[in-house]
């Protein structure tokens, strides 16, 4: 089966969630964009998308709608000569309305699992629940003679357990995209000691076509991505509650803190606690739970996370893509206050936040920020001279970061040597890419 026959008859399953949506967005503009070709001319592509929820589904085709149209216009040329032979369509708004209307043809929004019984290949983007993934891909699989393939969008269940649960022989692989899959260009593939060479080199011909950048894991709970993540935000939490009980301060003062340090000493885009958020301190604690059982040496488990759960704190994102409440308050893109897990209220940062900046002491003038480095070709220099700094400085903040730093460094080369990583070079890829780090977290910085 060609790469484009195999992309006829596709179903997304969680198509109207955060995921889902994205990879059907890119996956009907790959089809709509095959269907255009010559020799695809007389050939019919079908993308079912498959969710739970109608008022999601509805939604859905207006996101689609909204993000075709962008994409339309970023390559008109390319679309003129596409529909060359259509002498109806002479302006540039009447192609673009064309081609919108090709790929939402494609679409097909359905709630029912049946429309995926004639595909030749599934993307599963629903929740991370190893049971619910397993049970629906055995349903499909026992009703579809296609012998269909699976790209599960999992971000911490291992892929062979799906493979042998659902009894998929070889036909299913681990293609994790990162959040938002339009604009993230990187892709988590996972392979089992099954998955065929078939499956593979569709994987990164079907990647390549995407413009992502594939990054190898090997199939251990959590992967590359959430097997840092998910230990770098268990260090903050920790850190938090150490910091709150030596200097004997609240713990939201010190989650606001580390919150600090994280994203300011260290030069990331967002503090952890603002990144846990952003993922869903549900999700978050979701993950810990899924990757636990699978590692012997350490607990993968929060109490503040379990704390947070129990009062009804989140975080995560509306349909609209604002920000939830969850460890901080937000006003737009704006933080405003912490949450006290003692009086379950939220704290105005500006009560305290001068007695906490006060604690951390000075950064050093060499400071950088993240938006201003990490297009900076001179950033590895701008960054060394600011982390010595750091280095010698005796400030509280300096002294956490840099021990942050570290243990950012020790979680990295222990993927690499727990081989669920096959080089230091696929961690701190996957850390600049996937979450758009401006440096590897393996590195020598904070020697």
């Amino acid at each position: 089966m060609t790469y484009e026959e195999r992309l006829k008859n596709v179903s997304v399953l969680g198509a109207a969630g955060k995921m889902g949506s994205g990879i059907l967005l890119l996956t009907a503009v790959e089809m709509a964009d095959l269907s255009l070709l010559p020799e695809n001319k007389d050939k019919s592509f079908v993308l079912n998308a498959i969710d739970v929820s109608p008022e999601g589904l509805s939604g859905l085709m207006k996101y689609l709608r909204d993000q075709v149209r962008k994409i339309a216009e970023k390559k008109t040329v390319w679309l003129r000569n596409m529909y060359a032979d259509r002498d109806d369509l002479v302006e540039n708004i009447e192609i673009i309305d064309e081609y919108i209307f090709d790929v939402l043809n494609i679409v097909r929004p359905v709630t029912t699992m049946s429309a995926a019984y004639n595909s030749t290949l599934i993307f599963e983007a629903v929740s991370e629940n190893r049971a619910l993934k397993v049970k629906l891909l055995t349903d499909i699989d026992t009703n579809n003679d296609n012998n269909p393939w699976y790209f599960t969008n999992t971000s911490s269940v291992p892929i062979g357990l799906i493979e042998n649960e659902a009894n998929l022989k070889g036909r299913v692989i681990g293609f994790h995209f990162y959040n938002p899959p339009a604009v993230q260009r990187l892709v988590e593939l996972i392979k089992t000691d099954n998955t065929t060479e078939d499956v593979i080199e569709f994987a990164h011909l079907y990647a390549k076509k995407l413009k992502k950048i594939i990054v190898p894991s090997n199939d251990f709970a959590g992967f590359i991505g959430n097997g840092h993540f998910m230990r770098d935000a268990l260090h903050g939490m920790k850190e938090a509650e150490t910091l709150a009980a030596e200097k004997n301060i609240p713990l939201y003062q010190a989650i606001y803190m580390i919150n600090k340090v994280t994203q300011d000493y260290l030069v990331r885009p967002m503090g952890i606690f603002q990144l846990i958020d952003y993922v869903g301190i549900d999700v978050v604690q979701f993950i810990l739970g899924v990757m636990n059982p699978f590692v012997e040496d350490e607990d993968l488990h929060s109490d503040l996370l379990d704390k947070l759960m129990l009062q009804g704190v989140a975080g995560g994102q509306k349909s609209s893509g604002a920000q939830k409440d969850g460890f901080l308050k937000y006003k737009g893109a704006h933080v405003t206050s912490v949450w006290d897990v003692h009086k379950q209220t939220y704290v105005d940062i500006d009560t305290f936040k001068d007695e906490c900046d006060d604690m951390l002491g000075e950064l050093p003038d060499s400071v950088v920020a993240w938006k201003s480095i990490i297009r900076n070709k001179k950033k590895d220099e701008i960054l060394a001279g600011f982390f010595n700094d750091l280095k010698a400085s005796d400030a509280l903040g300096a002294i956490t970061a840099v021990k942050y730093g570290l243990r950012s460094k020790e979680i990295g080369e222990k993927l690499v040597s727990d081989e669920v990583a096959n080089e230091v070079d696929h961690v701190n890829t996957v850390m600049l890419t996937g979450f758009f780090h401006a440096y590897g977290p393996v590195n020598n910085f904070f020697e």
